[in-house]
């Protein structure tokens, strides 16, 4: 069953143009900057973390479709979601080389749009978050320490940032989103979510 409140009026326009803009990224597999050669210091560490979920067109889509579920307990939520991402980034190192690991990040979108329609249960949303964790430790993989805990610590605060801006800020746009609106943006995300897989396999 949906979270989403009844049927209003179309207020489905501001979240549109927000996602509209984001959909004109390019279809990379990863990320539009390269950031993975930054050396291994805390500075650099720091710098990759909070840059990672940003520059990944697949992540940072992601983070900001979690606003359009309208899961309820926004701070609830935002701290089981950033621990399974965090969880997802210490069992990359622990066990990195998923096969198709970014083939299924790039599918996550299309489980958020199955959640957005009320296919799938809110729960998925957690090991999705921790797929793209796990897909985020691959650029420091090798690192020593310091610069792990920098990144970490950068990563905790930009996909907090993010998840507070989707959950909190977008979350009542997203909330007046009637059912037309909703199958729209559901079949715009699952559209990206096949590019995104294309680029991926072909990249």
């Amino acid at each position: 069953m949906s979270c989403f409140p009844p049927d209003r009026r179309p207020g489905w326009l501001p979240v549109a143009v927000v996602f509209g803009g984001l959909l004109t990224l390019p279809a990379q597999a990863h990320h539009v900057v390269d950031i993975t050669t930054l050396q291994p210091t805390a500075i650099n560490g720091l710098i990759s973390g909070l840059a990672h979920p940003v520059l990944g067109p697949d992540h940072l889509l992601f983070l900001l479709a979690l606003s359009l579920v309208g899961v309820r307990g926004p701070t609830r939520w935002m701290l089981l979601l950033l621990v399974a991402g965090l969880a997802g980034s210490g069992a990359g190192l622990l066990l990195p080389g998923l096969p198709g690991a970014e083939l299924l990040v790039a599918g996550t979108l299309a489980l958020v749009a199955g959640v957005l329609l009320g296919w799938l249960p809110n729960a998925l949303l957690l090991p999705a978050m921790a797929l793209h964790g796990y897909v985020l430790s691959e650029a420091v993989l090798g690192w020593t320490t310091m610069p792990l805990f920098s990144y970490f610590t950068g990563l905790l605060i930009s996909q907090g940032l993010l998840l507070l801006l989707a959950l909190g800020l977008m979350r009542p746009l997203a909330a007046r989103i009637n059912s037309g609106g909703r199958r729209w943006l559901a079949l715009a995300l699952m559209g990206v979510s096949i590019a995104l897989g294309l680029a991926t396999e072909l990249g």
